[in-house]
């Protein structure tokens, strides 16, 4: 019992030591680089999405077979159900139209197109680790926030200005890329991006500044901006 004593007491500096060296080194090594979160900042679709016609022509031929095979109902029955539904409560209803004014006019600064598609939020300007203005998500260097959640807000409320609007889903983010830098490029460290998702809640328009530019697009147009990472943002983008 006292040599399990004493080898216990031993050991417990040992592994204060182990810890010690182990934090130290993690935290010397991560100097050089930095963490950015980015906000895709996401509206969902507005409208029912077309049906594919390979999808309609099945659904079509199911209703057809089971039409053979449907329960007869007494015709007094059918008459019943027919009048239901009349009289000075009834409504007409006219859809509205799928294609918007700012569809006809490719306003990609609106909302009010692509209703039933999703559409995410890029900004036009300086960047970290960009020399020039270049397309991007909303996004911040991590300083001193309690989590990489509180930083992607900010950097989202700093664009938009409140967050009365948004919905951030979950606390963890959906992906990361980690960018080095070029070879002529001696300055700025590498970094990795963490992506977080955020959605437009109950409005259909934002005050974005803090960027010379901004557009609202979908998957697809957002791919053509940024034809590098279009395989990975292809994979973490479900839309």
């Amino acid at each position: 019992m006292q040599g399990t004593t004493s080898y216990s007491q031993l050991g417990r500096p040992l592994l204060r030591a182990v810890r010690w060296f182990s934090t130290s080194a993690a935290s010397k090594s991560g100097s050089d680089e930095k963490l950015v979160a980015s906000v895709l900042f996401e509206r969902l679709p507005v409208v029912i999405p077309k049906i594919d016609p390979v999808v309609y022509a099945f659904q079509e031929f199911s209703f057809r077979w089971r039409q053979q095979y449907r329960r007869e109902y007494p015709e007094a029955f059918l008459k019943k159900a027919d009048a239901r539904g009349k009289g000075d409560y009834q409504i007409d209803f006219i859809p509205a139209p799928r294609i918007t004014e700012a569809d006809n006019n490719n306003d990609k600064r609106s909302l009010q197109r692509a209703l039933d598609r999703r559409l995410y939020l890029l900004l036009f300007g300086t960047a970290y680790g960009s020399k020039e203005p270049v397309w991007h998500f909303p996004e911040k260097v991590y300083e001193s926030e309690q989590t990489l959640r509180k930083c992607a807000e900010s950097a989202l409320e700093s664009v938009i200005g409140d967050l009365s609007h948004t919905y951030f889903v979950g606390n963890a983010p959906m992906g990361h890329m980690i960018v080095r830098p070029s070879n002529n490029d001696q300055v700025n460290p590498s970094l990795t991006r963490f992506f977080f998702k955020s959605q437009v809640i109950a409005t259909n328009k934002f005050n974005v500044g803090r960027c010379e530019d901004y557009a609202w697009v979908t998957k697809d147009e957002l791919l053509e901006y940024f034809p590098e990472q279009a395989e990975y943002l292809s994979k973490m983008i479900i839309s």
